[in-house]
């Protein structure tokens, strides 16, 4: 009996011979490595934004949240114009690293030129941000159709894995930005690496993983871009210190005789070259300068004498890593011991080696009576076991968040444990002509922290009028003697009749009506930032 259908026992047809895959396995995971690495690269062209804003304009907050917002934005607009390029997906996706890794390399030198030449630095840092967004935010679109190429799988798994290479990526970046790339190559010469890298991963991997899919000249002329933008961030390497001395230059009056950037601050020394009388040695930190070797001794001997009018035997000095303040201290032959405590070893390395420095401060990081320790000051008192007779507190003014939290009440709480009962305490407090708010703002702080206070102020030529506190624990007791200890050194400067009228203060600056600052509202960052503006 004939059917037109075939049995339910018969055999099955022949399934169709299963494709070949069109990558050989571990392609996929060559092209997540390149997402990783590429990944890498972008959060570190984010961090050397931010930390060059924080270095040059001062204002960490601002600039980092300029730079995240402008870049997030910008990474939005780059996704959405790159869903055209998805039918070329992997020859736009090697030219966009090419692009990208050549404007992200060259950003930090473009940033400090607009910076010391053109004085348009916000412009163009907000222009650089949002390029260097846009052409990371046209990277993901690309990869996944490039994943999806390699091999189709659902698309929430192929959002997970290639996230998961592209926040890994990031964490390793944004690791090295400060562990290995700021130490090994600073700023400029990190960013010009890391744009080196960006272009061979993105550029060259890619293009050897499609290699069989496009077409020979198209091949040619990417890899030919990749040589070309290696030459060009290679040529800059090679004329990065030339660039960045000149266009440093341009930042400072005297010639500069020592300059580097530290994972912590930009360090500038100039000296000038008169011919007659001795020469200015000047100090300047991110651009803010510190002394000048002409006057320093006015306001060495304001800070640092005072609070040695008492029991001295063993002194803290927080901050002051030129070992200025530190000169005067050693001049008493009754203290026994001093302990130094500043953030950044490059700062006490210098004021050790650098002959300028040690022929101002006296080599006085070579005194046996001298400990220096290279710790934040506000984490080393939290676990500070001694307790000192007098404190010396020379901190740059309080212009970013970091500064500004060694200046608040929490701080000074702090301070007090590592006190004797008749300790003296003595702090730099800005100037309380150019930035009364911030001046009593600080005097009010330490008030609020319970110490008693006197606040004073003298004038030093280089910075104007200039003004400090000096405090005692107990808050209910009278305020310090603004006094010379009577065996005090012979000074330059300072005697009891200047010490007496310093006490004054015009009507016009006289104590304002301030808030006291602490952690978590931080008023002398506000007063000090507004302030400053005007000069």
């Amino acid at each position: 009996m004939s059917t037109t259908t075939a049995p339910d026992t018969a055999p099955p047809a022949t399934a169709p011979a299963r494709p070949r895959p069109r990558h050989p396995r571990g392609t996929r995971v060559l092209l997540l490595l390149a997402v990783f690495v590429c990944a890498a690269c972008g959060l570190v062209y984010e961090l050397a934004l931010t930390a060059l804003g924080s270095y040059l304009i001062g204002n960490s907050v601002m600039q980092t949240s300029v730079v995240i917002s402008v870049m997030v934005f910008a990474m939005g607009i780059g996704s959405l114009a790159a869903k055209p390029l998805q039918r070329r997906a992997v020859g736009a996706f090697a030219l966009l690293e090419m692009v990208l890794g050549l404007v992200g390399g060259l950003s930090v030198l473009l940033l400090y030129v607009a910076f010391a030449w053109l004085r348009i630095y916000m412009p163009a840092m907000v222009a650089v941000s949002f390029v260097v967004g846009l052409l990371i935010g046209a990277e993901i679109p690309l990869l996944m159709t490039m994943l999806q190429r390699i091999r189709r799988q659902e698309a929430g798994s192929a959002v997970a894995d290639m996230f998961a290479a592209d926040y890994v990526g990031a964490l390793i970046g944004g690791l090295c930005f400060p562990l290995l790339l700021l130490p090994a190559f600073g700023q400029l010469k990190g960013a010009l690496v890391v744009g080196a890298v960006n272009a061979v991963a993105g550029g060259g991997v890619v293009l050897w993983i499609f290699r069989h899919e496009t077409r020979r000249i198209v091949r040619v002329c990417l890899l030919g871009g990749v040589a070309a933008v290696l030459a060009a961030l290679g040529t800059v390497y090679v004329l990065a210190d030339d660039i960045e001395v000149t266009a440093r230059q341009q930042l400072y009056r005297d010639p500069i005789v020592h300059a580097e950037t530290t994972p912590y601050q930009d360090i500038v020394v100039t000296r000038s070259t008169a011919f007659t009388g001795a020469p200015d040695t000047r100090l300047f930190l991110n651009g803010d300068l510190q002394f000048s070797s002409v006057d320093e001794y006015r306001y060495h001997e304001s800070l640092v004498h005072p609070a040695l009018a008492g029991k001295r035997s063993s002194v803290l000095v927080l901050g002051g890593g030129d070992a200025l303040a530190l000169r005067e201290v050693l001049r008493y032959d009754d203290v026994e011991e001093v302990t130094l405590v500043d953030l950044d070893p490059a700062m006490t390395r210098l004021a050790r080696t650098f002959g300028p420095l040690t022929d101002l401060n006296g080599h006085a990081l070579a005194d046996p009576r001298v400990t220096a320790v290279n710790a934040d000051a506000f984490t080393w008192l939290r676990d500070a076991g001694d307790r000192y007779d007098a404190v010396v507190v020379d901190f740059p003014d309080p212009d970013t968040a970091a500064l500004a939290k060694l200046y608040s009440v929490e701080f000074y709480h702090l301070l007090a444990h590592v006190l004797k009962p008749d300790s003296r305490v003595v702090v730099q407090a800005g100037s309380p002509f150019f930035a009364p708010k911030s001046y009593w703002s600080i005097a009010a702080t330490v008030r609020e922290a319970g110490y008693a206070t006197t606040a004073y102020q003298v004038d030093v030529p280089s910075f104007g009028n200039w003004g400090f506190v000096l405090a005692s624990p107990g808050s209910g007791g009278p305020p310090p003697a603004l006094r010379l200890a009577a065996d005090a050194p012979r000074l330059r400067f300072l005697d009891d009749a200047v010490l007496r009228a310093a006490t004054v203060f015009p009507v016009d600056r006289r104590p304002q009506d301030v808030r006291a600052s602490t952690l978590m509202d931080p008023a002398v960052l506000e007063y000090t930032r507004h302030e400053w503006l005007n000069y």
